[in-house]
């Protein structure tokens, strides 16, 4: 069932994003005069199809997975003599380069549009105040301390973890000082340190543990929420809004003590002391056995924690007017933008490791997750998946549009296309590339699977 919701929701997220970029090429070669054949959501046989007055076919196709425009092109085959002047060949090098660029250029609109609506709706947030420090961590050497609240790092403002994450994220494997604005007892101030180089871990990056963070948050009782309808915890006669004081008459002091109390025991009886409606009962129950990809043992009852509240004075909330929001969206988008670019050139120089780009299963469940998680989160994943979108396809590499901009650009220079050996060249070594990459992509999924 969860891999049907992750392939739907790929569907979804792919569906949106491609129409959107394949819909900027299509406007605008419609505006300079081009003959659009086929617009196409989806690649494969069309399931349905229909057309319009000036002949353009709108199809729906078999593989939700991505979409093209296909227009009246030399390159493909003959053009009658009628309708050569409506040729994407016969339009000068900067009308082509404006209809390529278009389709990046459709995701960053639609970015900016997606920030937008998140600014004006409004969101709460959770403070980013420090929990714990670690020792010997970049954190700790930039003066970082319990119950400091961070408003700004390296000069950019923060309101979230998120915007902390995003923004150690520029400086991962960097040398130099990091600086951050912070409040502690209501001082304002500013710490700063070296970064010495600190680096993000090959499989699944985590920026705050690994600069050193822990996030604070409130004390989370051993109290029973969900409870598995087959689970241990169930047929063990355990119920939500259990409250579990002891394990083996070891005091339980809160709920990540008994998580681990129950992972370190898989297949072994445990007897809970537990309050239920003010009076004390003791509960035997077996943890199961599941066995983590590095061959770790760990045991499991199939119960859940009972939501907590964040106390109000460490929520924030972010709202913006209609007119306000727009310079914010635009903001969130330049540092999506900023973010892709500085990673791509990281992985590149080797400051961050390639096993970090992700494919189409990895996108898969950030986009179930996402769509679960609720509509902010879903609309956040979009836009940056979308200036993700619009970035790479600006990269100067043949096959993408950068690397279309790029031949039109020397066209336009030389006043005369590049040699058909040339380009054909090009466009071999460009789809060795993005095939390898996206090898290399699926390889890092399923690795992660």
């Amino acid at each position: 069932m969860q891999i049907i919701q992750s392939v739907l929701a790929l569907a979804l997220t792919l569906g949106i994003l491609v129409t959107l970029h394949e819909y900027g090429h299509f406007w605008v070669a419609r505006r300079f005069g081009v003959k659009v054949l086929r617009f196409s959501v989806g690649f494969g046989k069309p399931l349905f199809s229909w057309h319009d007055r000036q002949g353009t076919e709108y199809a729906i196709a078999a593989i939700p997975l991505g979409g093209y425009v296909k227009m009246l092109d030399e390159r493909e085959g003959p053009v009658p003599e009628e309708l050569r002047d409506q040729a994407f060949t016969s339009k000068p090098p900067s009308q082509r380069i404006a209809i390529a660029a278009a389709g990046p250029l459709a995701n960053f609109i639609f970015a900016i549009f997606a920030y937008w609506l998140i600014s004006v709706v409004g969101v709460t947030t959770v403070a980013p105040i420090v929990g714990e420090v670690a020792t010997d961590s970049a954190a700790e050497r930039a003066g970082l301390q319990e119950g400091m609240e961070i408003h700004s790092v390296d000069g950019h403002r923060v309101n979230s973890w998120r915007d902390v994450n995003m923004r150690l994220l520029e400086r991962a494997g960097e040398q130099g000082l990091v600086s951050l604005e912070i409040t502690d007892n209501g001082s304002r101030g500013v710490v700063s340190g070296p970064l010495n180089g600190w680096a993000l871990s090959d499989d699944a990056p985590n920026p705050l543990a690994e600069f050193g963070i822990t996030p604070w948050r409130p004390e989370v009782p051993a109290v029973l929420g969900q409870i598995v309808e087959d689970g241990r915890a169930k047929a063990a006669g355990l119920q939500a809004g259990d409250r579990i004081l002891a394990v083996d008459d070891e005091p339980v002091a809160n709920w990540f003590a008994l998580v681990e109390h129950i992972r370190n025991a898989p297949e072994q009886l445990l007897t809970l002391t537990i309050e239920r409606d003010g009076a004390r009962l003791s509960v035997s129950v077996t943890p199961g056995a599941r066995t983590l990809d590095d061959g770790q043992v760990i045991g499991f009852v199939g119960a859940g924690v009972e939501a907590i509240s964040w106390p109000d004075e460490v929520l924030r909330e972010v709202r913006f007017g209609p007119l306000a929001a727009i310079p914010n969206a635009v903001h969130e988008t330049w540092a999506d933008t900023r973010l892709t670019l500085v990673a791509i050139k990281k992985m590149v120089t080797g400051l961050l490791s390639p096993t970090n780009l992700s494919g189409p299963i990895t996108i898969a469940r950030v986009a179930e997750a996402s769509v679960s998680s609720g509509f902010e989160d879903f609309v956040r994943f979009l836009a940056y998946l979308s200036v993700s979108l619009g970035v790479l396809n600006l990269l100067p590499v043949p096959v993408l549009d950068g690397g279309h901009i790029v031949y039109y650009t020397i066209e336009a220079i030389r006043r005369k296309p590049l040699s058909e050996r040339t380009q054909e060249l090009g466009l071999r070594i460009g789809m060795a590339l993005i095939l390898t990459l996206m090898v290399f992509a699926l390889y890092n999924d399923l690795m992660r699977l």
